[in-house]
């Protein structure tokens, strides 16, 4: 979206039949009471453990982040602005300016080793680009430009080093969805007709995760503006989509809409959960979940929703819970995503550690002014 400046049940009882033939046992009030005070105890309590600040050597908002393991990570931002670790983030390098991008946002980086990524620019027209490295980021060349005057990519996502996907905000009323079998090489527009949206429905470009991609063929886009919504795209078979049937299903959000408003982050990690707010408005925040596994699955709504404006949500497997980030904090769900929690920096962070954050690759996190953090062990503590 071109407006992105900002920067079962659980019976307690011993005779659950007895329970069922009387309705009004105590059992029935007390798993009630537990359940609310479950509800109001997520609610209240925080977290300690943070994100250490490091030094990236830039003042570029960053955006893009992806964390490729084995201590290598790349991030990117404004100004034609790339960096890359290969030591866990203790040294952050500074690369070369792709030819022609000093005044792009590189919105959105994916990463495959620790000499090989693309880039994407976000941008009105041919501002959007892709640039590609396969030396370590001494040198780039131009992989892509938007052929569409009228689009705007919003992120970017490679499921190998030969299968890729982009996704773009609507041309001719439907959402640009662009795939890649040669590496990014060659791009080919899919699944046009099915992704027609309503005027003034578009997607984020703040955190590259308004898209999805899992078993290669199967896709979950999270919109925003006048019709917050998940589009599911199911093709049956691999090969060129053309050929093949896609299957189309929306689950409409109850999430603020708006021009600046919306879902502005989705992650897949066995169940789905998406987040977004207002970012003109950070005390707005939403978020939802999705069971896939569910009959007539839908997306929910979390029962305490984070506490602001989120751009960017992640699944930490190492702690089994889940982390979204925005301007004015960061909340973790440790039930799924249905309970969020703030996550406040201890007694030796600094006191803004929470806040001004932008897009998560796990343990990183990237912002405003260039700022990186990595995520520490999360251990609970009272308020």
């Amino acid at each position: 979206m071109r407006h992105k400046t900002h920067d079962r049940q659980h019976p307690l009882t011993d005779n659950p039949a007895s329970a069922a033939r009387h309705p009004d046992t105590p059992g029935k009030y007390i798993s009630t009471l537990l359940h609310l005070i479950l509800i109001l105890l997520t609610a209240t309590l925080t977290s300690q453990a943070q994100w250490d600040i490091e030094e990236s050597h830039t003042t570029a908002s960053l955006r893009g982040i992806h964390n490729v393991g084995g201590g290598v990570a790349w991030a990117s931002g404004t100004h034609g602005t790339v960096l890359r670790t290969e030591d866990g983030g203790y040294l952050w390098q500074t690369c070369t300016i792709p030819p022609g991008a000093e005044n792009l946002d590189f919105r959105g980086i994916q990463a495959f080793d620790e000499n090989t990524a693309i880039v994407m620019s976000s941008g009105p027209g041919d501002q959007s680009r892709l640039y590609k490295t396969t030396d370590g980021c001494q040198t780039w060349r131009l992989l892509f430009t938007n052929p569409d005057k009228e689009g705007f990519w919003d992120a970017v996502k490679f499921l190998s080093d030969y299968a890729g996907y982009v996704v773009g905000d609507p041309v001719d009323g439907s959402i640009v969805l662009l795939r890649t079998e040669d590496g990014g090489a060659t791009w080919k527009r899919i699944a046009e007709k099915n992704l027609q949206v309503q005027q003034g429905e578009a997607l984020f470009a703040a955190s590259n995760s308004v898209l999805a991609v899992y078993g290669y063929y199967n896709f979950l886009l999270a919109t925003g503006g006048t019709k917050p919504e998940i589009i599911h795209l199911f093709t049956n078979a691999p090969g060129d989509p053309d050929k093949y049937a896609i299957k189309e299903t929306r689950y409409p959000l109850s999430f603020p809409s708006g021009q600046s408003a919306g879902a502005f982050s989705l992650a897949f990690a066995g169940s789905a959960v998406v987040v977004g707010g207002d970012y003109q408005d950070p005390k707005l925040s939403a978020a939802a979940i999705f069971k896939f596994w569910e009959p007539k699955a839908r997306f929910t709504q979390s029962t305490t929703p984070p506490h602001g404006y989120r751009s960017s949500v992640a699944y930490d497997p190492t702690q089994k819970l889940w982390i979204t980030v925005g301007p004015n904090g960061t909340d973790i769900s440790r039930d799924d995503g249905r309970n969020w929690q703030p996550l406040k920096p201890s007694g030796y962070d600094p006191v803004d550690a929470d806040k001004n954050w932008n897009a998560l690759s796990l343990p990183f996190v990237v912002g405003p002014n260039g700022r990186i953090g990595k995520l520490r062990t999360i251990t609970p503590s009272k308020p």
